[in-house]
């Protein structure tokens, strides 16, 4: 395929995205499953997608590893053909085993395989809007939970076992245009990844070329991962209790209108990847880190405003804020990687960042008992504004790595 304009690669990517982030809408997936199976708990029905998240980042450290060996275009065809037998196998479960390999480990891997295709692959193009195109590839990432979601709910008759019918449905259609898609996926040469490498460095003056391996004794390194682990347990900690208290400040506003107020996560999620991305090519990462920081304490301040006085209103702004606020901050960690560790081993190294979602998706986990024990989503916003806290505390202590790491260079 002739080269084209780097946009059209970029175009490309948050279509494949927007399909690979179908396993984000399993809260709406999984309702009219649960419906079928009386007799399956919620906690079977939710290590469905703790199975889903650690696959993903199987599937994504895989990616990284085959991107020196191979095209990307091999592994989004690979992809494709998972998502096809990981849906049509899901479409036929009688078990809830069958329900974990297909949705969980075939399909979850499925996504992370081509998670890291996209990441690696179409960000070369833009060394000189690393927070940028990270934001928009993302974003298409971030807003197929919620509209896909709605298509499924759109697609699936409220009869019993109707929802067979859309995930065969889906299990053709999202193959079909990974597949389409693939031939797209094309690395630069030096010459044609167009950007101001000098500026990019001046930015960062750290920066460096490492190795997976180098990257990992990197004291910044494990401080920002922290970090990702910290503001994306605050996220999923927010979306997992949104229901749930939004129901209780609003006991008249039908369950419609719940939806749609909770939904808002989602939208806003997209919004806050391109913002993010943004901000971080103009203000750096400490700037644009203690943004993030201080937007997930100011979302709580409001939603526990809104749930001590009974008002509905500050619910919808803070689940508008919390949005961006989560949705901000894995443009940052592909950001981070590319700007402080380079492009030659971004693939994997980008895949090692990912894997902070595991440990993250417990913040949901934490944030349930701490409602069971307390009563109160109070417990939740607090939960998020200490998250938030030890944030500062981090992009303190990275700004510090950063100045040890200058003198040492310059002592050289």
């Amino acid at each position: 395929m002739n080269k084209l304009n780097r946009w059209v690669y970029a175009a490309v990517g948050v279509l494949v995205l927007f399909c690979a982030g179908i396993i984000y809408a399993w809260s709406v997936l999984s309702a009219p499953i649960a419906a079928e199976f009386t007799e399956w708990t919620k906690a079977q029905l939710s290590l469905t997608f703790t199975i889903t998240m650690i696959l993903f980042c199987m599937g994504c450290m895989v990616g990284g590893f085959l991107s020196a060996k191979l095209s990307p275009k091999l592994y989004v065809v690979a992809a494709a053909a998972l998502f096809l037998i990981g849906f049509q196998m899901t479409a036929n479960i009688h078990s809830v085993a069958m329900l974990y390999i297909g949705f969980g480990v075939i399909s979850g891997f499925g996504s992370g395989l081509v998670y890291n295709a996209v990441m690696g692959t179409i960000t070369k193009w833009f060394p000189d809007k690393q927070g940028l195109i990270s934001g928009v590839l993302l974003m298409g990432f971030g807003v197929s939970a919620f509209a896909i979601g709605k298509l499924y709910q759109a697609l699936t008759p409220e009869e019993i076992g109707a929802w067979r019918n859309s995930f065969r449905f889906m299990g053709i259609v999202i193959p079909v245009v990974l597949a389409l898609c693939a031939p797209f996926f094309v690395k630069p040469q030096p010459t044609e990844a167009t950007g101001n490498v000098q500026k990019k460095s001046a930015a960062n003056p750290v920066a460096m070329e490492a190795t997976t391996g180098q990257m990992i004794r990197k004291p910044a390194f494990w401080l920002y991962y922290i970090w990702a682990i910290l503001l994306s347990a605050a996220g999923l900690a927010l979306i997992s209790q949104a229901t749930g208290s939004a129901s209780e400040v609003g006991p008249g506003v039908s369950a419609g209108t719940i939806a749609t107020v909770v939904g808002l996560i989602s939208i806003f999620n997209a919004v806050g990847r391109v913002l993010s991305g943004m901000l971080y090519d103009r203000l750096g990462r400490a700037a644009t880190m203690n943004l993030v920081n201080t937007s997930f304490i100011v979302t709580s301040v409001i939603l526990a405003l809104g749930l001590t006085t009974g008002s509905f209103a500050p619910i919808v702004v803070g689940f508008i804020t919390g949005g961006l606020s989560y949705g901000s901050v894995a443009p940052i960690n592909s950001a981070f990687v590319s700007s402080y560790y380079g492009q030659k081993n971004f693939s994997m190294n980008f895949s090692v960042i990912n894997t902070n979602l595991v440990i993250a998706s417990f913040g949901s986990t934490i944030a349930g008992s701490l409602y069971d024990a307390s009563r109160s989503y109070l417990s939740t916003y607090m939960l998020m504004a200490g998250l938030a806290l030890g944030g500062f505390v981090i992009t303190a202590l990275i700004g510090m790595c950063d100045k040890r790491e200058l003198a040492a260079r310059k002592a050289r």
